[in-house]
């Protein structure tokens, strides 16, 4: 019993050891080539054989086919690569993940005398190890640091395996255990087996490594190698299935490949396989006894031939995927937007322009449906409703990355006064909505932070909230009529109101604390109210850069201080009728009135 739980114990630490240098070894590669693995990833994807060879190299030296696809499932879902383009990479990272299995082959070559001695693993590894540790210690060059850590992770790596393979070598010997092997050989046990083990260790190569490291006790054959190796690939999809939760349905679409890859191929060549051994009456080589160096050959070439036979269906398996993922009538909606720009358009400013004019005016419309879904939270948390704006905040960035894309291309052209004016006030708008995004989360999170902490504000806070939140609903919709229709009446009145908001924001802060030093309120609740007010002075801030920039485009003024220059020329009699109108309309109540409203008091209006 005590040497069954050592051998275990001895197993386990083989098995972490291995994980650790390979996650080491793995974060070194990343840090020594910097972001040029990234680079190369969405650049050089213009053909399905480019995309697989790509992904096979940088699978090849980050040691993880898990990594790179979690890698293009965050560009796809960023919007910089799309589906087409990532199935080729994930095609590739099938192979390239298996040189790990060449590598760990390594730790099994062993010399036993003399000069053969000096080649040994451990002999490498313990070299490695030395001259990685001083790399790391005594080097201050960032890239020989990280070359530094490469070598540390393979020696660990190294070491791992070797323990791992000594837990297993005394049961070479046990008829039990031989036998628990042998059942392995059934492809349905198998496969089961490759599954389960690789979606628990998250890791192929831990499982493949895992394999060679029983194959040192005799007891592995072909027939039991085989299945476990089919079942290997499909469980290595559960990390990349699980990094494209809350992620856009093109991320879990890219994340699908993955599986279906091994899936498919799995079920392919096993019908193909056994079949054709039932019919011959068994292949001869079923009972071979495998080694690390065949079970590294059969990865390989099981992976390879995989690979082979899905590439000329990659349009086959974009389809599969866009039909398990379908789009909704909104993703349909933001693809024919985004299919507005149109690079045949470039030629022609103002057909751009116009292109440009009408996504950018989609994006304002999200904008203000974001904050007002964030400021209703602020009344009835939703868990639904919350995760819906933080991915409307996501869509938002998209849109900028787009817009502002297009945008650099159309400004590259000879463009008249006008249409210069034009593009300027996009560029200028573009980023203020992508912010307005961010603060409409951030009130989102801060309505998340008062339902997880069962925060509630005071009924006085509550009250002036609601003054505040009717001045903001006013002002994101002078700011959606003033860009949108350009709007002359409606964009000078913007920024009196900011000032009214600004000015509302103070005067809360200082309630606030009057508030706290009667007792009225606690400091926990505090922190979240001043999150509220910063977010709502920020919103109106962007909302006033965004009107001036209509102004602006108006004057046809593009100069670096027109900003300045627009607020001050706004300054009139009008600019002050508007802010008194303003002042008055959204006077707070006295903190005597507040005192008698009823804490039941609706403060929220409910409105998308």
């Amino acid at each position: 019993m005590i040497s069954t739980i050592t051998l275990i114990l001895k197993l386990l630490c083989g098995v972490s050891l291995f994980l650790y240098g390979m996650t080491v070894m793995g974060d070194g590669l990343k840090m020594a080539a910097g972001n040029k693995l990234e680079s190369l990833l969405y650049k050089l994807t213009s053909t399905p054989i480019k995309g697989i060879l790509l992904g096979m190299v940088v699978t090849a030296i980050i040691q993880s086919s898990s990594a790179t696809t979690v890698m293009v499932v965050g560009f796809v879902n960023s919007g910089m690569m799309k589906v087409a383009q990532a199935i080729g990479i994930v095609m590739g990272s099938n192979i390239g993940t298996s040189i790990t299995g060449w590598i760990l082959s390594l730790s099994y070559i062993e010399g036993s005398q003399g000069i053969a001695a000096l080649l040994s693993t451990s002999t490498i590894s313990a070299i490695v190890a030395i001259v990685g540790i001083i790399f790391m210690k005594f080097l201050k060059k960032p890239g020989l640091k990280h070359l530094g850590a490469i070598m540390l992770g393979f020696a660990v790596l190294m070491t791992g395996m070797q323990t791992m393979s000594g837990a297993m070598s005394p049961l070479k010997d046990s008829p039990k255990f031989i036998s628990l092997l042998t059942s392995f050989a059934n492809p349905f046990i198998g496969i089961l087996i490759g599954v389960v083990f690789t979606a628990i260790l998250q890791s192929a190569s831990a499982s493949v490594g895992i394999l060679q490291a029983l194959s040192v006790t005799g007891g592995i054959s072909f027939a039991t190698a085989l299945p476990i190796t089919m079942g290997i690939g499909v469980g290595a999809a559960a990390p990349v299935l699980l990094s494209s939760i809350g992620t856009n349905k093109n991320g879990k679409r890219t994340a699908l490949v993955y599986l279906l890859n091994d899936l498919i191929g799995m079920c392919v060549w096993s019908v193909i396989f056994y079949a054709a051994n039932a019919i011959v009456g068994g292949f001869g080589f079923m009972g071979i006894t495998m080694s690390p160096v065949r079970i590294a050959i059969l990865n390989s070439g099981y992976r390879i031939l995989n690979i082979m036979t899905l590439s000329p269906f990659i349009k086959q398996i974009e389809k599969l995927v866009y039909f398990l993922v379908k789009d909704t009538d909104e993703d349909t909606e933001e693809d024919k937007e985004f299919a507005l720009l149109d690079d045949r358009f470039l030629k022609y400013p103002d057909l751009a322009l116009a292109q440009t004019q009408a996504v950018i005016n989609s994006m304002a419309s999200k904008t203000r449906k974001n904050i007002f879904r964030a400021m209703n939270l602020m009344g009835e948390y939703d868990e639904k409703k919350f995760e819906r704006v933080v991915q409307r905040e996501n869509l938002l960035d998209k849109y900028e990355d787009k817009i502002g894309a297009y945008m650099l291309q159309v400004t590259a052209n000879q463009l008249s006064s006008k249409q210069s004016a034009r593009a300027t006030k996009y560029l200028h708008c573009l980023s203020d909505f992508e912010r307005l995004g961010d603060h409409s989360a951030g009130l989102a999170y801060v309505a998340k932070e008062l339902k997880e902490k069962q925060i509630s504000f005071s009924p006085a806070a509550r009250s002036e909230l609601q003054v505040l939140f009717k001045s903001i609903r006013e002002i994101v919709d002078l700011t959606y009529e003033s860009f949108t229709k350009d709007d002359m009446e409606a964009a000078p009145k913007v920024e009196p109101m900011r000032r009214i908001i600004i000015a509302m924001c103070g005067e809360l802060k200082t309630r606030h604390v009057v508030r706290l030093q009667q007792g009225k309120c606690s400091i926990g609740q505090g922190f979240p109210f001043n999150d509220v007010l910063t977010n709502a002075e920020r919103i109106a801030a962007h909302c006033s850069n965004i009107a001036i920039a209509v102004v602006e485009q108006e004057q046809e003024r593009v100069d670096a201080h027109a900003y300045a220059k627009t607020i001050k020329g706004m300054e009139t009699v009008n600019f002050e009728e508007v802010f008194n109108t303003f002042a008055e309309k959204y006077e707070l109540p006295s903190l005597q009135e507040i005192d008698q409203m009823a804490e039941e008091k609706t403060i929220f209006d409910d409105e998308e």
